[in-house]
């Protein structure tokens, strides 16, 4: 059985940590040192190309969660709606199923506050483990960038220091090795313009042209492209259509760490099914659960992807998060319910 970690203990692990590095089963595989730009494959299968063009010869496959070297980022000027592709070993693949990443490792906290923590996942994956009886489990791979709820430091698998990491979907617990997670600074969810009057913010949301656009006093501010849902009326994974709803809203919870998808631990150790812990920076606006959040499993911004919430990138998705009311600065998020509700800042989706 898992134990707590004492300050001796702690120094003892943390001591051996950076050692297992590059030994440890529950890192990705890194087969040689990478300071150059990376990417994760983020669906089943991709193709890769001779050239950077789709309708050229394809010369090979990777995998989900295989990571890959850039040589180069182009331009191809094709496709129209996302012309970017990446050089890699073999041809090129094309931008939008592959997610920028990053290998960096942490220093392990010696403890963490009593309410939690929150962090980020600040390498490609990780392999997140539950204590079952006596016995190890695989569950999650947690992706680059997600967020999630740290409750103490224990001594994981194999005798180092991991993170207690809390899923609210399934108020349960399960184990994170410590130094692949970056705890997340309070100031880093100080509000934005908090002296904006709440009747100067708004959102409106263009689905035609994929847009979104802040305003303050009728100033736009901010604007990027999203992936709204599908243009679809039948239901999806979660039993609403993947359509975004079109319509006037308000942002209503605001979570920064959200389990997302079937919650079921059956499938848990299951990277293809529909289980997404620890989505990011999620602004809900309705009640059956849209929301505007990060986005680990694609980079095709501007095209309609979701099962009906916004797709943001995630830098862009916390942006939102920071700016919009209800204010959620870390000290305002309720510690039991990990959200901060509130009539919130007015949205307009037009079809």
């Amino acid at each position: 059985m898992s134990s707590k970690i004492t300050r001796r203990d702690f120094l003892k692990l943390t001591g051996v940590t950076l050692g297992g590095v590059a030994f440890s089963p529950y890192l990705p595989p890194l087969e040689e040192f990478a300071d150059g730009q990376l990417v994760r494959v983020g669906t089943t299968q991709v193709s890769v190309y001779n050239r950077p063009d789709d309708t050229s010869t394809i010369t090979g496959q990777v995998f989900r969660d295989q990571v890959l070297n850039v040589y180069e980022e182009v331009n191809s000027g094709t496709p129209g709606y996302n012309p970017i592709w990446y050089r890699v070993w073999g041809g090129y693949v094309h931008r939008a199923r592959m997610q920028k990443v990053q290998y960096i490792y942490n220093s392990v906290a010696p403890g963490i506050r009593e309410i939690g923590q929150l962090a980020e996942v600040s390498v490609p994956y990780t392999q997140a483990m539950r204590l079952v009886g006596k016995e190890w489990q695989q569950l999650y791979r947690l992706y680059y960038t997600t967020v999630h709820w740290v409750k103490r430091v224990e001594a994981g698998p194999d005798g180092q220091p991991w993170y207690v990491v809390l899923d609210e979907l399934l108020d349960m617990t399960y184990h994170v090795r410590a130094n692949h997670l970056r705890l997340i600074p309070d100031e880093e969810l100080t509000p934005i313009s908090p002296e904006i009057p709440f009747e100067a913010k708004r959102i409106e949301v263009s689905l035609p042209t994929q847009q979104l656009t802040c305003y303050e006093y009728d100033k736009p501010i901010f604007t990027t492209l999203i992936s709204s849902g599908r243009p679809d009326d039948t239901p999806g994974p979660n039993g609403i259509p993947t359509r975004t709803p079109a319509g006037k809203y308000n942002v209503s919870v605001k979570m920064p760490s959200k389990h997302m998808g079937g919650g079921s631990l059956a499938q848990a150790a299951d990277i293809e099914a529909y289980q997404l812990p620890g989505v990011a920076w999620t602004t809900f606006f309705t009640p059956q659960g849209h929301a505007f959040h990060g986005t680990y499993w694609h980079d095709n911004f501007g095209v309609p992807m979701s099962s009906g919430c916004i797709n943001m990138r995630t830098e862009e998705a916390k942006w939102l998060f920071r700016w919009t009311l209800p204010l959620a600065p870390a000290d305002q998020i309720d510690p039991l319910k990990l959200d901060k509700k509130g009539f919130g800042t007015s949205i307009k989706i037009t079809a």
